[in-house]
């Protein structure tokens, strides 16, 4: 971007959000388990073209990194904008209002401001994470939508070669096989469309207030459930195994995710990969990471059905569009599957936010979106997005709420005090509006995850450890040159770690080794390094923040 552009961009920032504009409303796109396979992020096996038409004119965060890799400890932090630890919420069996403050959550904040908001699918983790209610009535105007076959993901509904019905991992499926003849990302993007006609009706009567729509995307989260005709846009023949498909001869082995959630699928049972190390046979790794672009770009298509629909009905000029995963996904890299890490395949997630007139002033989305359906027979040619506002500044989850308040026009909570439990309404992330208008020079100096661990040596609850199990805690900080983690004995009764008792360190220098395969914590070079990095792990996230 040039000088020119950012002169732009500014006043037209000034005029979109300024305190007099007419509220704008917000699409809030939140997609479960998407690492960053997308083409506007510059993977070339991804064929995502509807989010990539969004990307081209978005502004897209390279390095945005969740606080801790799992979906439920994910959402109630970017969704609250606080960090796990101020949560004490690190698996999916506590709700933040009744273990630890009634915090305000931000669909809760946009209510609040006269927002009319509506989740549909899943955007609070369900269960009891959410009080069993997707934390109704406080975020929501009305009872969240979810779809009636949600209630099949643990089923036998994929088909085996004998003509038996599994509860299997890889699961291409004809719908008119399955329960209810359909998905439930078709039932929420049929409901989502409906909700918006809603919008429209009562826009074009002058009735209208304005809206929150947040819109969750179950795939593509295991199982790798999507219609048949997807897995035809990625050939078999085509898909190449993870680049570092080994165990890194250097890890600590309680940084190690044993997968155990693809072991309880019966396809992946049958192979009997040895606990907690694996490997999975190599036929079967392509497999995966065929279906798992296969069930991204089945998403992809819904969200361009969903976009398609908010430009058919002139809601598109007035809608702030957020776009995010809750976490990344290992696809066999360091021989690992899944989430449940401190690796960056697991914490770095996609992050893009269009604002109508800012992102890109030259840019209407009602005029330039065009639904791209990906079936079979579909002539599709895949073609690199052209256009595309990136930043390479060092981004957090916890960062989207200060930052959509801010894209509206609303007042933008307050950075929480110490202990953040005395204030309900406030964030422990930044707005990243300064961002859209300049690269500052003084920005976060590095961003903070974290993952539990019951146990030093990989265990049946290692991944999703419940509070009360918690033993350790890896502490990670990414900075521009480094990934540093400390695993550090933990205390779940006073929510704090002990620092000095630390089991395991790693520490990788990404400007040479992207990939994370080489641990320098050994290395008697780094000494002073990671002496310095320990510091400042230790500091914590408060001592990173930019000056702004």
């Amino acid at each position: 971007m040039d000088f020119k552009y950012f002169i732009l961009l500014g006043v037209a920032l000034e005029l979109t959000v300024g305190v007099d504009s007419k509220p704008k409303n917000v699409l809030f796109i939140v997609v479960d388990d998407l690492r960053p396979a997308l083409g506007c992020f510059g993977d070339s096996k991804a064929i995502t073209p509807n989010i990539d038409q969004l990307g081209a004119h978005s502004i897209r965060f390279e390095n945005a990194f969740v606080q801790q890799a799992l979906c439920g400890p994910s959402r109630t932090s970017f969704l609250t904008s606080r960090r796990p630890d101020t949560l004490h919420l690190w698996d999916v069996h506590s709700y933040w209002r009744d273990s630890v403050g009634n915090f305000t959550s931000l669909p809760q904040y946009f209510k609040e401001n006269g927002y009319c908001t509506v989740s549909v699918g899943k955007v609070f983790h369900p269960g009891r994470a959410s009080n069993f209610t997707d934390d109704f009535p406080y975020s929501w105007s009305e009872y969240p939508y979810h779809a009636s076959t949600e209630k099949y993901k643990m089923s036998n509904v994929c088909l085996e070669d004998d003509g038996s019905l599994r509860m299997n991992l890889v699961c291409p499926v004809d719908l008119e096989t399955q329960p209810e003849g359909t998905l439930p990302d078709i039932q929420a993007v049929e409901y989502a469309r409906k909700r918006l006609i809603r919008f429209a009706e009562d826009k074009k009567r002058g009735q209208m207030q304005p809206f929150f729509l947040a819109v969750g995307f179950h795939k593509p989260h295991i199982p790798l459930k999507f219609p048949r005709e997807y897995l035809y846009l990625h050939p078999i023949d085509t898909v190449p195994l993870a680049p570092d498909p080994h165990f890194p001869q250097k890890l600590p082995v309680v940084a190690w995710n044993p997968w155990t959630d693809l072991r309880e699928r019966y396809d992946v049972g049958q192979l009997n990969a040895s606990f907690p190390f694996g490997p999975l046979p190599k036929y079967f790794q392509r497999l995966i990471r065929q279906s798992y672009y296969a069930a991204t770009s089945y998403m992809d298509d819904l969200v361009g059905r969903l976009l398609s629909s908010l430009v058919e009905l002139n809601l598109a000029n007035d809608t702030v569009i957020a776009f995010l995963g809750d976490h990344g996904w290992s696809l066999g890299e360091h021989a690992e599957w899944s989430k449940y890490s401190n690796f960056e395949v697991s914490t770095r997630a996609p992050l893009l936010f269009y604002i109508p007139g800012v992102t890109d002033p030259l840019f209407e989305l009602s005029e330039n979106f065009k639904h791209v359906s990906l079936t079979r027979n579909h002539n599709f040619k895949k073609r690199n997005p052209k256009g595309t506002f990136k930043s390479d500044a060092l981004v957090e989850m916890v960062d989207i709420f200060p930052t959509l308040a801010e894209a509206v026009g609303l007042p933008v909570p307050k950075m929480c005090p110490e202990p953040s439990s005395k204030s309900m309404t406030c964030t422990e992330g930044v707005s990243l509006i300064p961002l859209f208008t300049s690269n500052p020079i003084l920005w976060k100096k590095a961003v903070f995850s974290q993952y539990p661990r019951p146990s030093k040596f990989p265990q049946e609850n290692s991944d999703q450890p419940k509070k009360k199990d918690i033993k350790f805690m890896g502490y990670t900080m990414r900075t521009h040159k480094y990934r540093f983690t400390q695993w550090i004995g933990f205390d779940t009764s006073h929510c704090r770690g002990n620092w000095s008792d630390i089991i395991g360190t790693e520490l990788y220098n990404k400007q040479i080794d992207v990939l994370e395969d080489n641990n320098l914590a050994g290395n008697v070079t780094y000494k002073d390094i990671i002496k310095e990095l320990s510091n400042e792990l230790k500091a914590g996230w408060r001592h990173a923040l930019p000056c702004v």
